[in-house]
């Protein structure tokens, strides 16, 4: 089957292309109930603009970029698909743009990104959304953007963003282990670069104090948020005089490994070992036993941060000031699969 054209859109509402036209770059000379025959049509035939088409016919840009560098591939994934939903249901492009987060040239690479693929604007996953340096040089260049975030609250910076409550999470997460009973909870960190990395370090930290238990730092190991780094982790925290009775991976990739570790040392998970991971992804529930965990909406954070971009650009093509869409906090939830259980009563 033919994709359908403007001209099917304009047939189906019986309107003229330019009306068509003016609804789909959301002007507002239009009626409203012209408007909504109109979409109606365009969801009755499916229809998607092209954007690199009404970019060239126009002086404003019809695609926005994702900005990332996570090693977490299903976390990459899933910002993709929020990003990408938001994008064709509102007839933009979408441009995908790994890098290296650490790099001295990162400012300008996404300056010239934009310009170069005549982008209207990023959507920045972390850590680029946390580095103020970065921030301050892309909007000095009028580049646009929206940040995708670990934080409690938002942070009223100015910018747009969505906001995740990764401390919470955290902490719900370790106070689940406790209430099992386990004091000796190691915790494997992800990368420090990743302000997510403290959110969760912070919660672990603050519900053991809560909870009257003593922090020990031989229970904590850096790494970054990655199976192989769990692994590792997991081996050094199984090889102590006193091992943990539970560890906290900081996501669910850390978490496999963790598994990977314990199950090659001959230990039945959870009598022997509880393990808890952070995200939710589509492994947690598949690996045996299934992983506890933090359930955070990775798609829908994504697609809000596009459709607070989209309205920013739209409100700026119509020459409006004010508020737009607001920035929109997300909350993890804990998960309680079979990786966790009561710890284990000391023998003798």
């Amino acid at each position: 089957m033919r994709r359908p054209t403007i001209k099917d859109v304009a047939a189906r509402a019986a309107v003229s292309l330019k009306t068509v036209s003016r609804v789909i770059n959301d002007e507002p000379a239009v009626q409203e109930q012209t408007r909504e025959r109109v979409l109606q049509a365009v969801a009755d035939l499916g229809y998607q603009p092209d954007a690199s088409a009404r970019s060239l016919r126009s002086a404003q840009s019809y695609a926005i970029g994702v900005v990332y560098d996570n090693p977490n591939p299903y976390y990459i994934i899933g910002i993709q698909h929020g990003v990408l939903g938001a994008c064709r249901a509102r007839g933009y492009g979408l441009q995908i743009h790994p890098c290296d987060s650490s790099s001295p040239t990162l400012a300008q690479e996404l300056i010239e990104l934009v310009a170069h693929s005549r982008l209207a604007g990023l959507v920045l996953a972390p850590p680029m959304s946390e580095r103020a340096e970065l921030l301050a040089a892309l909007t000095s260049a009028g580049v646009r953007f929206v940040r995708i975030i670990s934080a409690a609250d938002d942070p009223k910076d100015g910018t747009d963003c969505v906001f995740l409550d990764d401390r919470d999470a955290a902490y719900d997460i370790t106070e689940h282990l406790v209430q099992l009973g386990h004091q000796r909870i190691g915790f494997l960190w992800g990368g420090k670069s990743h302000r997510s990395s403290w959110e969760r370090y912070r919660g672990y930290e603050s519900a053991l104090h809560d909870y009257g238990i003593a922090l020990d730092e031989s229970l904590i190991v850096e790494g970054d948020y990655s199976f192989d780094d769990g692994f590792r982790g997991a081996r050094k925290l199984l090889a102590l005089a006193q091992r943990p009775s539970a560890i906290f991976g900081s996501n669910d990739e850390i978490a496999a490994g963790v598994l990977a570790a314990a199950k090659s040392s001959g230990m039945h998970v959870p009598f022997d070992l509880s393990i808890a991971g952070f995200e939710d992804s589509p492994f947690s529930k598949q690996s045996w036993p299934p992983l506890t965990t933090a359930k955070q909406a990775t798609e829908d954070m994504a697609r809000h941060a596009a459709e607070l971009l989209i309205a920013q650009l739209r409100r700026e093509g119509r020459g409006e000031g004010g508020a737009g869409l607001a920035n929109r906090g997300f909350s993890p939830e804990l998960v309680v699969r079979g990786s966790t259980a009561p710890m284990k009563p000391a023998a003798g």
